[in-house]
């Protein structure tokens, strides 16, 4: 190109003439709209920083202790061992003994059912105390919400005391007032002869104390549905029932999710009820893996077998957490 009888020359420069497109240069920022600005890096890096205490406390009160269990499930550490301090490495032989052990089989399908049902009955109890609570007038609705924190904050000691008083077989209120409506001859009659009787009251115990956090937890969801929708569904004729499985469940499937796992995980760990109710018994038909894992450790001194049933507990949670985790993914894309 030629200026003036002087040729000029791009080659060298590395821009394009004007008014000419450069694919490698950057364009310009319009009017008005500020350049994109980028975070120096100390900035991106402190988010993690920031979490970085929390997963160290995690570490701490966690791993180590999940670790130390893990390193005792491969010894033999008796009574023996710790007497004479030694450590003796077994490898899996503590898994081996545990997975052949016929009782332990036992064990395990008697604490899935246990949870089970459980965790069944107090949610659907749980439900139907939201649902009282929605319906109840000011005055009485914070009566059951006083009681129901109540119920939720006595510790587990107590309430178990309380109900073996009132399931005693000479001075139990349960006996004198089945006697008295006339439903049987109660007198005398003992709740924990049998191994199935022993786990009804355990049951009754674990649910009566689990029922106020799912009922307030679903009460404050039922709180944030539309008065608008229910009136919708009333005017078209829908039910009761049908607008509790068409607009309450879906609504609340979150909450419901949330709940019923945690519930699964403390059904599933449950010990002091458990022990304190007959230790285990009758003749040991009420033991569960918690109260396993104690008369395996604390009682007889097997520390390693105590450690392997101890980590069979939490793989199964962690299955169930797993399940859970697909769950909720499931349930956002269909959201």
């Amino acid at each position: 190109m030629r200026r003036g009888g002087v040729r000029v020359s791009h080659a060298g420069t590395g821009r394009a003439p004007a008014g000419v497109d450069d694919p490698e240069a950057a364009p310009a920022p319009r009017p008005g709209v500020p350049a994109p600005s980028r975070r120096p890096p100390a900035a991106r890096r402190l988010p993690y920083l920031l979490v970085l205490p929390s997963l160290a406390a995690f570490a701490a009160l966690l791993g180590y202790p999940l670790y130390q269990v893990v390193r005792i499930s491969l010894l033999k550490l008796d009574l023996g061992e710790l007497i004479r301090r030694e450590t003796v490495f077994v490898g899996l032989a503590n898994y081996r003994s545990i997975l052949a052990d016929r009782f332990f089989w036992s064990v395990v399908l008697r604490t899935v059912l246990f949870t089970t049902v459980s965790v069944a009955l107090t949610m659907v109890l749980a439900t139907l105390v939201a649902l009282l609570l929605e319906r109840l007038g000011r005055g009485l609705r914070l009566a059951v919400e006083i009681s129901l924190v109540l119920t939720w904050a006595m510790p587990a000691l107590t309430a178990t005391v309380v109900w073996q008083w009132l399931f005693d077989t000479q001075f139990g209120v349960v006996n004198w007032l089945l006697t008295t409506l006339g439903i049987g001859e109660f007198g005398g009659h003992s709740w924990f002869a049998t191994g199935l009787s022993t786990f009804a009251v355990i049951t009754i115990i674990v649910v009566w104390q689990a029922i106020p956090f799912v009922a307030i937890t679903l009460y404050a969801g039922l709180t944030a549905i539309p008065r608008e929708l229910r009136e919708a569904m009333r005017v078209d004729g829908a039910s009761a029932w049908r607008a509790f499985w068409s607009l309450i469940v879906p609504a609340l499937r979150p909450l419901f999710m949330v709940t019923c796992f945690l519930s699964i995980i403390w059904d599933f760990k449950v010990f002091t009820q458990v022990w304190l109710v007959r230790q285990g018994g009758p003749n040991r038909q009420t033991v569960t893996l918690a109260v396993y894992a104690y008369q395996e450790g604390i009682a007889t001194s097997h520390f390693g077998r105590a450690a392997a049933i101890s980590l069979v507990m939490v793989v199964l949670l962690l299955a169930a957490l797993v399940y859970y985790i697909r769950l909720m993914l499931r349930t956002q894309e269909d959201l």
